[in-house]
């Protein structure tokens, strides 16, 4: 099998249970060759990286993507089970998901479809693209040369048009159904473990809600909240001397605006996005959230107010009740690391560059991007255990702590010294001085 950087060795090999020999080895020149490459992260731009390391027909590895038989399920299970060792068992593990949508041209392009695209559009201007919208699951890790933390996707789904489910012959599923499959299934792999779902407007719905709350032994939501939501209290069960149907639902309870513009509110010191604290004033509330012929979902709401003024006024809120109001919101300030996640995906991965079109490729290549961005992240966490990690930094550029250009970097250097060392074409690159080596290292390193 081909070399590849010690650090990596153990994370690579734990993938072969997905594969066959022989297409392993394969996947192996794939991976490499997605590190090092600059621009887009094809088929034949990979290879064009590795050069003569990928050894056969190059219709072999473009086979591996739209032929061979593999899943990405396996995949997903081992990459979740090595982010889960870097989470103490006693503490909840932290999933942030949401979706992207990757521009994807071309008429014959399996599963396109016209998309929101939420980075580019703004409250008064919406923008829509046409590509693939991904539903992705990740795991918020704080490695230690990192004061925010860091979310590694694990698992994603692709959503359908409903049209092309209806030609398929399948059952349409919406963007918060694919949540909720993705964290049913880490539930049932992991089911010892305590998870926190995190969403935003777009995952606050009763239904994913009801879902967490029937399983809230294993997770817990905490979105965003309505504040013109139907709160009621717990129905009475005691029919003595009562005939008809038992009642659904207690008495209204004060809708969340109402209760904040009739409440006194408490300042708190919470955790803020980039890592950082903030001072903010907060009003909270019990109730059942009630949606008709679905029930009632206890949740506690959160009302923030930011005391320095640059953020707007929000409303959360959890399916656990007994959970404080001041963990809430430090929580899900939380979720912003996933945005963060997707910019450099599209940035250092190649996540909108590929070119496939048929169904295999479409279904494995975008999840294969996005896991290789927690794969990235763990080996530099291993290659820099024990170590003082200092950023790249320049006299007008300058960075407290490692980011993932960094750690893309630090991990493409590995790389390209493994190649310098197995290939024969760069035999000669031994007799060249120590500092032009070490120099063409580092421009050949840099994140692109």
């Amino acid at each position: 099998m081909l070399s590849v950087p010690k650090a990596a060795e153990p994370l690579v090999s734990a993938f072969s249970v997905a594969f066959t020999r022989p297409t392993f080895q394969r996947v192996v020149v794939l991976i490499l060759g997605a590190i090092l490459s600059l621009r887009h992260r094809t088929v034949t731009g990979i290879l064009r990286s590795v050069g003569p390391l990928a050894k056969g027909h190059w219709s072999d590895f473009h086979r591996v993507l739209c032929c061979r038989v593999w899943s990405t399920w396996p995949l997903g299970k081992v990459l979740a089970a090595m982010v889960l060792e870097l989470i103490p068992a006693d503490q909840p593990v932290v999933c942030p998901v949401d979706d992207t949508t990757p521009q994807h041209k071309g008429k014959h392009v399996y599963g396109k479809g016209c998309h929101h695209d939420a980075c580019r559009s703004t409250h008064s201007h919406v923008v829509w693209v046409w590509g693939h919208k991904w539903v992705t699951l990740a795991i918020n890790v704080k490695f230690p040369f990192a004061s925010r933390a860091w979310a590694l996707p694990v698992l994603c789904a692709l959503y359908r048009p409903a049209e092309l489910n209806q030609s398929e012959g399948r059952r349409h599923k919406t963007p918060i159904e694919l949540a909720r499959q993705l964290m049913a299934t880490l539930i049932h792999w992991f089911p010892q473990r305590k998870f926190v779902l995190l969403g935003d407007g777009g995952y606050a719905s009763h239904e994913l809600a009801r879902f967490c709350y029937r399983h809230r032994q294993h997770v817990t939501l905490i979105s965003r909240f309505h504040p013109q939501a139907n709160l009621y209290e717990a129905p009475n069960l005691n029919r003595c001397n009562k005939t008809g149907r038992p009642r659904t639902k207690g008495e209204r309870l004060p809708k969340p605006a109402d209760a904040v513009k009739r409440s006194k509110s408490k300042r708190f010191t919470v955790s803020w996005y980039g890592g950082k604290t903030r001072r903010v004033e907060l009003i909270w509330g019990e109730g059942h959230w009630y949606k008709a012929a679905d029930g009632l979902v206890p949740v506690r709401w959160v009302f923030v107010r930011d005391c320095s003024g640059t953020h707007r006024d929000e409303y959360f809120y959890s399916t656990d009740p007994t959970m404080p109001p001041e963990q809430i919101v430090s929580l899900y300030t939380g979720r912003w690391s996933i945005e963060v996640s997707f910019q450099e995906v599209r940035a250092r991965r190649g996540f909108t560059t590929p070119r496939n079109w048929s169904i295999k490729s479409v279904l494995r290549t975008a999840p294969c991007l996005l896991g290789l961005f927690s794969v990235v992240s763990l080996i530099f966490h291993r290659h820099t255990r024990g170590q003082a990690t200092r950023p790249a930094s320049f006299a007008w550029y300058a960075k407290a702590e490692p980011t993932f250009a960094d750690a893309m970097t630090c991990v493409r250097r590995l790389c390209w010294a493994g190649v310098f060392r197995q290939s024969p074409k760069h035999a000669g690159l031994t007799k060249l001085s120590r500092p032009l080596r070490i120099m063409l290292l580092d421009h050949l390193s840099h994140a692109a």
